[in-house]
């Protein structure tokens, strides 16, 4: 069986959410705490025949956990000088050896951050630059990437002001759309033009609802673009100075091929989250639930091995229907 057949079979039983899923809990279920024994009252010739021993046991007890303490504690020094040597910064080894912990209290504990290389550093501070713009309506360039958006959106029809009742019809929430990127950024803008120029028939699909039975109240198409990209920035931690989570570790070996695969990444996210809406037949009020089924199969996406690129991510076929 090849790894496109797997990737094709993974995409199949993950959207609507009807892959079997296992939750493995990591609990001390073996562990249970001794039971206390009942002494009466009326034995108290053998409590004071061993009370001298009993004393000395204690003390015996106390030191010998004095030692472990000190001998726990040598041994975590020593691990964590060896890790420095072989995970340290510039080792081979740390960039492509990744390692985390378990699970402990439902949080994943990273033990060892793979070092970046020059052009991952290069692209990751670029794009963390982008993060930090917020839309601003009195700004000229950010009023012409609006309208760039119209006309790539309906190129045959006429642009209307930058306060309009038209711009509902595409998906904004009121007339005036500065007013709804909050959160978002300007770098949500820029995400749905890119959208637009780069993957322009799965755009206008999206934009004008046509695929599959569609609900009487459906999502707004730029907000719901807005909310993806808040999505994954955070999926991906890039608000972080060194993304950590393990969707964001990987996502960093994808930008280091791919200059622009966050906003690659958007794309596939955005038809993932159209294909969920429509196989759970969802309408206006489960849109935060279908967001969220749509980052944890884009996180299990993330997770083949198979996967050194946006292009071979099982979703990425969406965009090419």
């Amino acid at each position: 069986m090849t790894s496109r057949t797997l990737r094709r079979r993974l995409h199949h039983e993950d959207v609507g959410g009807r892959g079997n899923e296992r939750l493995e809990s990591s609990g001390y279920d073996g562990l249970s705490e001794p039971l206390l024994a009942n002494y009466q009252d009326g034995d108290q010739s053998r409590s004071e025949g061993h009370r001298a021993e009993d004393l000395w046991d204690d003390e015996e007890k106390k030191a010998r956990l004095h030692w472990m303490f000190i001998f726990s504690q040598l041994i975590t020094q020593w691990a964590q000088w060896l890790a420095n040597i072989v995970f340290g910064s510039g080792s081979l080894i740390g960039r492509i050896l990744p390692l985390t912990s378990g699970t402990q209290n439902g949080i994943s504990q990273k033990l060892f951050l793979p070092s970046l290389t020059p052009l991952q550093e290069e692209r990751l501070r670029y794009l963390q630059q982008r993060l930090e713009v917020p839309f601003d309506g009195s700004q000229v360039e950010h009023q012409d990437a609006l309208k760039q958006l119209w006309r790539l959106a309906y190129p045959g029809r006429e642009l209307p002001p930058l306060k309009s009742e038209l711009w509902k019809e595409m998906g904004w929430q009121g007339t005036d759309p500065s007013t709804d990127f909050r959160g978002g950024g300007f770098i949500s803008l820029e995400n749905l033009i890119f959208f637009a120029k780069k993957y322009p028939d799965s755009f206008h699909r999206l934009l004008h609802k046509q695929d599959g039975t569609r609900a009487e109240w459906e999502y707004p198409f730029a907000v719901a673009g807005i909310n993806i990209s808040f999505m994954l920035i955070q999926m991906l931690d890039l608000q972080s100075g060194k993304p950590s989570s393990s969707a964001g570790i990987r996502f960093l070996e994808l930008l280091e091929k791919d200059e622009m695969a966050f906003d690659n990444l958007y794309c596939v996210a955005f038809r993932m989250m159209d294909a969920q809406w429509l196989a759970k037949r969802a309408s206006y009020m489960e849109f935060n639930d279908v967001l969220k089924s749509t980052r944890a199969q884009l996180e299990r996406e993330l997770k083949l091995e198979d996967v050194s690129c946006v292009q071979d991510l099982p979703a990425y076929n969406l965009l090419h229907r």
